[in-house]
């Protein structure tokens, strides 16, 4: 094995890491705090003032929001100098959430001897994938203590606890043919099986398991009650290097941890001293129409608060237009996994745009702007990755197919601000387990260090 195949083994392991210990967007984002924290980055107060901080305090911070969006700034003290609006921000923009199950306010369901949990999906699942699957269980509580107060609390049970069962194909003879999976009937996980005899699963016995397990999490068994949820189901399954060649990644929410840990890792082993912004938005996967998604204020609101308070006294400029200013000399790259050609499939894809795993990312385009990448800020990145000596592809949805969207057109009409849609070539996107070529996230990567520390921007 060279050298470099151990660097990127090592990079994927880190990232299959990354991704199993964030089965949702809490916990996602509470890693990478943790990341941040040990980089010596400061976590700033979004309710405080903070132009009575330090320059030191607010050269290397962050912003969260929701406990699961963020956005990141690197090397804000050079936004004081007097030439700072000339050096443009180098943006990287990605999302912190993955289609998935979401229980609802009352889940408990006994039926039929079981007791399963009612389930609302979340985004655009590929539901077949999730039967037949060992499921556990994280996300949000908020729970009330001895004291009365509420808090909020990450828990993660880990173990698998439910699971959704197939019907035996004696019930369903067609089903190889056309299987319909219908989300309020077929899609309910059964969590335990009653005694005989017993009281049925029962809101009262759920939130029982919650506390008890909110409890462990917190180490303290005076926590008095949970009082409500955000709670997803996950396979159990880690994240592997698979083929026999070690040529792919199989894991969960490929799309699109790995953009954020791709970025989030770039940007700290670039060693750049350029002004850097990372936001990695929830809800992306259902229309980012939310205060944490790319439609909200977050981005925006947090880099005129930066601007304004790191300004230079000699500046009399309005940070508003200061702001704009310096957007304008600014660039974005959106990245979001992208369609690999499907060899069981090829017709579904454009006959001159089949991306292919391991050929390098995929930079998206779409006329109608479901993409924002346009010629300039492609011919930027294609500059990048051949600096690096490193491949790309390119990709556009087929003529009579609809096209998907990403936080790109989101965030460059909110900013007005250039931007590049890319993403890692993958197979079964949505899917409960994802894959993707072994080369392209650290490829991405190696570009991405390139970027963050480049001096001139188009």
């Amino acid at each position: 094995m060279t050298a470099k195949d151990t660097t990127v083994e090592t990079f994927n392991r880190d990232l299959l890491t990354f991704i199993d210990n964030s089965p949702t967007p809490f916990h996602a984002v509470a890693n990478m705090r943790e990341v941040l924290d040990k980089a010596g980055f400061t976590a700033l107060d979004a309710t405080a003032d903070w132009s009575t901080l330090s320059l030191e305090a607010l050269d290397r911070s962050y912003v969260v929001r929701n406990g699961s969006s963020i956005v990141i700034l690197a090397n804000m003290a050079a936004l004081a100098e007097p030439e700072a609006i000339s050096r443009g921000l180098r943006l990287y923009g990605a999302h912190t959430d993955s289609p998935c199950l979401k229980l609802k306010p009352l889940p408990a369901l006994s039926r039929h001897g079981t007791g399963q949990l009612g389930v609302e999906i979340y985004g655009g699942a590929l539901l077949n994938p999730w039967f037949d699957r060992d499921l556990s269980m994280a996300g949000r509580v908020v729970v009330t203590t001895s004291k009365d107060e509420r808090r909020s609390l990450l828990i993660d049970f880990r173990r698998a606890i439910a699971t959704v069962p197939s019907l035996a194909i004696h019930l369903d003879r067609e089903v190889n043919q056309n299987r319909s999976v219908n989300p309020q009937k077929h899609m309910p996980p059964v969590m335990l099986l009653e005694q005989v005899g017993g009281a049925g699963f029962s809101t009262e016995r759920f939130e029982q398991l919650l506390l008890d397990e909110a409890r462990k999490t917190a180490g303290d068994d005076s926590l008095k009650r949970v009082v409500s949820w955000e709670l997803s189901l996950y396979d159990t399954q880690p994240g592997a290097i698979i083929g026999v060649e070690s040529q792919m990644l199989a894991s969960a929410r490929l799309d699109n941890l790995l953009s954020c840990h791709v970025g989030l890792q770039a940007m700290l082993d670039s060693k750049s001293s350029e002004p850097c912004v990372l936001v990695f938005n929830d809800h992306e996967e259902v229309g980012s129409q939310s205060a944490e998604g790319a439609e909200g204020n977050l981005l925006p609101s947090t880099i005129q608060r930066m601007v304004a308070a790191v300004r230079s006294d000699s500046t009399t400029e309005d940070v508003s237009v200061r702001a704009h200013r310096l957007l304008e000399r600014s660039f974005m790259v959106s990245a979001d996994n992208a369609h690999a050609i499907h060899p069981n499939y090829p017709d579904r894809h454009d006959e001159n745009h089949g991306p292919q795993l391991n050929r390098g990312p995929v930079i998206k385009v779409n006329h109608n702007q479901r993409y924002a990448t346009n010629a300039v800020t492609s011919a930027f990145y294609e500059e990048l990755a051949s600096g690096c000596n490193l491949p790309w592809q390119s990709f556009v949805v087929r003529t009579d197919m609809a096209c998907g969207s990403t936080i790109g057109p989101i965030t460059a009409s909110a900013l007005g601000v250039k931007t590049l849609d890319i993403g890692m070539p993958q197979w079964a996107m949505h899917s409960i387990r994802e894959l993707c070529g072994s080369e392209d996230p650290h490829n991405f990567y190696t570009v991405m260090k390139a970027y963050f520390s480049r001096q001139t921007l188009p």
